[in-house]
């Protein structure tokens, strides 16, 4: 059986073909600059065949849709032989508000009620229904599913998910803390109980999924209890270019000094230009602050020699502060932890984060490996507990795609 991961962006649409048959995957891919000039790069993974990278016309996400089946099905660039051989579609999916708890078959209610939590992510839902609307198009007889990344959170109870603000907001507008990140917090901590025995009663583990959109959670028996990010992903941890947790007042603050910009203004600054970009006024990619700031990308060690900037520093340290409070508060939680998970593009591949956060955490007994952090994960497990720590700590690569395609295996049977 082969499903078709689709996860699509305001002007991108990410694509994965997969053989569940072996979860192995054939085809990947990216539509970029969809409504700008096009550009699609589609990458055989099966049969050796050559990667397609070039510019092409994609007004819309059905373009774009055409041209990644047009390539699946290519006799120079494909992978199956015809359209009969998809046989359903699994679409990546931002919120799922309160209505939805886990991943569904998409019928007219559910494109319905997805389409009601536009609210909740204006840059985000109408992608991905615009995904869904074309693939529906595009090969209509084959079925469809949601997969949620709010959904694994639907788990945390109600005096961590609700707002200390009016309760008729709740009540009335479902506004409450959901969480994001969840099809990775999900799969990672899915893979640290089995390192930890196969049992996920009992279990406390911490994930962290760090990029350039960041969130924590804290999972306890296998489920979701508390995690940083909120009714938006504005909450929580300084990010790329989000500010994370800061005072509610500065929304009006920032209007204020900006000559009465609106609210939507300074929602920008604070979604948009806020974060790591913000205080080192250099980047929001981890990389390019590791250089400004002297630290050696591959093994996380400083250069000797090297030229620090103090503010890409400053972000740095900023950055590994806040992801160790949020810790701490999420061992007192549960009631210690028995593994500490790092994942993401920033937490498998950056040394250098994952030993600033650790540093701060041998108080509690947390302890890793030096050597074995400083190598490079390259897509696969590590264990970098250090001797005599009291938590395990390991390094785990997400796999959102396939946790989307398993789902959508499960439903269609």
């Amino acid at each position: 059986m082969n499903v078709l991961v689709i996860n699509a962006g305001s002007s991108s649409l990410k694509y994965q073909l997969f053989d569940m048959t072996t979860e192995s995957i054939l085809a990947k891919g990216i539509c970029d600059r969809i409504g700008i000039d096009g550009n699609l790069k589609h990458t055989p993974v099966s049969n050796g065949k050559p990667v397609f990278s070039s510019a092409l016309p994609l007004p819309t996400h059905a373009e774009a849709i055409n041209a990644v089946i047009e390539k699946l099905t290519s006799p120079d660039y494909g992978v199956i032989n015809s359209l009969t051989e998809i046989n359903a579609v699994g679409h990546r999916v931002v919120h799922g508000g309160r209505k939805f708890s886990k991943s569904v078959l998409i019928d007219e209610n559910v494109l319905k009620a997805i389409d009601e939590c536009v609210w909740f992510a204006p840059l985000h839902i109408p992608a991905n229904l615009m995904g869904i609307h074309a693939c529906r198009k595009a090969i209509p007889n084959v079925p469809q599913t949601a997969v949620f990344d709010t959904a694994f959170h639907h788990t945390i109870p109600d005096f961590a998910h609700v707002y200390p603000i009016p309760y008729k907001y709740y009540e009335e507008n479902d506004i409450r803390r959901y969480g994001f990140h969840g099809t990775s917090h999900r799969y990672v901590s899915a893979r640290a109980i089995e390192y930890l025995g196969g049992k996920a009663k009992g279990t406390k583990i911490i994930t962290c999924h760090l990029g350039n959109g960041s969130s924590l959670a804290a999972i306890k028996d296998g489920k979701s209890v508390d995690t940083t990010m909120g009714a938006t992903p504005l909450e929580g941890l300084p990010m790329g270019t989000r500010a994370g947790s800061v005072d509610p007042a500065l929304v009006y603050i920032i209007s204020s000094l900006g000559g009465n910009m609106t609210i939507n203004a300074s929602l920008d600054v604070l979604n948009k230009e806020s974060g790591v970009l913000g205080i080192s006024g250099i980047s929001s990619d981890f990389r390019d602050l590791e250089a400004a700031a002297g630290i050696n990308a591959s093994d996380g060690k400083a250069l000797e020699g090297a030229e620090v900037n103090k503010r890409a520093r400053l972000a740095l340290d900023i950055f590994c502060y806040h992801v160790v409070k949020f810790i701490g508060s999420y061992i007192a939680v549960m009631g210690g932890l028995d593994a500490l998970v790092f994942t993401a593009g920033i937490g498998e591949n950056s040394p250098h984060t994952r030993a600033g956060i650790c540093k701060k955490l041998k108080g509690v007994g947390i302890c890793i490996d030096e050597d074995e952090n400083a190598r490079r994960c390259n897509g696969e497990f590590m264990n970098i507990t250090a001797e005599g720590s009291k938590t395990q700590v390991f390094v785990i690569p997400t796999n959102e795609e396939l946790v989307i395609a398993r789902d959508t295996m499960t439903i269609i049977n």
